[in-house]
């Protein structure tokens, strides 16, 4: 995704959200968390940080096969437009639906499904690593001769539709739309755990391959939808979510034989040879002492978290923005110090005890980083990065110290 694209498309996604916000508080509806929308963002954010990095292999590769293995070439027109919209789409479903087939793929994708609410915020909960797993599969597209900028503006247009499908807010729309488009109610059936709605519509945009491949199934209005995966993460640490599965995946791995082990790889989530149990069947959610994930924290840890979340969004967005003119120690610089304070804002929201080193080391890489890099590559704004940076670095340090005396003040209280 390009940086434009993301500056652009920022403003909309926030103004949305807000709107469903107060739509859900009209309602009586608690639709949103704080510490699981910003976990939702933070990973999504991260998404974005690692495609910068993927972008350039990902386009040589679609450009190699385009240029090499292409049968002709497709002239880049409004209906080559549409038809490659429609063959994404159509590679998309079976990328989706091997994503939650196969161990592989789901140990990537789950990271979508994480989230134990439903609403816009997680639209933008994407793997950091998914892209570079199933790549692999869209590559008949460009062998069919359809044009990179096509395939690029096709690819982002299937992506910010499946945006507003993500919501509580729109109930079923007309049955002709229900019956030929991916919609709110279709994907809400998709992200429940919900033994009769596991592993259904896969689609993006048209449905029409869900109901040609036998994975459709119609949302019932009788059933109360639970999201989430069917084993809780239980962490707001976007590392840990985009990487447990995989541990999970080699501890159980640990009491296999090799055959299975290589097996376990591709079969399906949940998939145990039966020796050691057998297909793991899942089982209805116990409303009665089923609770979502959380972990406590005071106000003003909240206050920091959220500051440092918009401050990373700034950060962030000039990191790909001036990715190109980075040289590649500066490049691996930020993008540690950004994957940094993604941690630590989970750390927080956890109530860790590490976070209070982490972020004041932090706070004092940041300065250093920030500057030295100015002296060096950009001399004349030096004085003014000094400035602003240091009056920003005292009022995080004098905030963040405020937040730590302030929740211990209250973990004394209530110890009284």
């Amino acid at each position: 995704m390009h940086p434009a694209y993301v500056l652009l498309a920022i403003p909309v996604f926030f103004a949305t959200m807000g709107i469903e916000y107060w739509y859900a508080k009209r309602k009586n509806k608690d639709w949103y968390r704080l510490n699981d929308s910003v976990n939702n963002l933070v990973v999504g954010l991260g998404q974005q940080l690692w495609s910068a990095v993927f972008k350039v292999f990902l386009l040589g590769v679609y450009a190699y096969f385009y240029n090499n293995f292409s049968f002709f070439k497709i002239p880049a027109t409004w209906w080559s437009f549409i038809l490659c919209l429609l063959a994404f789409d159509f590679f998309f479903y079976w990328a989706h639906r091997w994503g939650h087939e196969m161990n592989i793929f789901w140990g990537a994708h789950s990271v979508h499904h994480q989230s134990e609410e439903y609403n816009l915020s997680v639209a933008l909960r994407q793997s950091w690593f998914h892209s570079m797993l199933a790549f692999v599969i869209f590559l008949p597209i460009p062998i069919m001769g359809f044009d990179p900028l096509i395939f690029g503006g096709a690819a982002v247009t299937h992506t910010l539709y499946q945006y507003w499908i993500h919501t509580k807010a729109v109930g079923k729309l007309h049955p002709w739309v229900e019956f030929w488009i991916n919609t709110p109610s279709h994907h809400r059936v998709h992200h429940a755990v919900n033994p009769k709605y596991i592993d259904k519509n896969h689609a993006g945009v048209f449905m029409v391959w869900d109901r040609m491949f036998g994975t459709f199934k119609e949302e019932e209005n009788d059933v109360e939808i639970t999201y989430g995966i069917t084993t809780q993460l239980k962490s707001w640490n976007p590392a840990w979510a985009n990487t447990h599965y995989y541990v999970e995946m080699y501890e159980k791995a640990k009491g296999m034989k090799w055959a299975d082990k290589f097996r376990m790889i591709f079969a399906k989530p949940g998939w145990m040879p039966e020796y050691l149990g057998g297909q793991v069947i899942v089982q209805e959610v116990d409303k009665t002492t089923f609770k979502k994930y959380d972990a406590d924290t005071n106000v003003y840890f909240k206050i920091y978290a959220v500051i440092q979340y918009f401050v990373l969004l700034g950060g962030s967005i000039l990191y790909m923005e001036h990715y190109k003119e980075m040289d590649l120690f500066y490049k691996a610089v930020f993008f540690s110090l950004i994957l940094i304070t993604m941690l630590i804002t989970g750390g927080i929201f956890e109530n860790k005890r590490w976070i209070i080193f982490a972020e004041y080391a932090r706070l004092v890489l940041v300065m250093i980083s920030l500057n030295t890099f100015y002296y060096l590559k950009f001399i004349d704004w030096f004085n003014f990065t000094m400035v602003v940076s240091s009056i920003g670095f005292a009022a995080f340090v004098a905030f963040f110290t405020y937040s730590y005396l302030n929740s211990r003040t209250l973990t004394a209280v209530g110890n009284e």
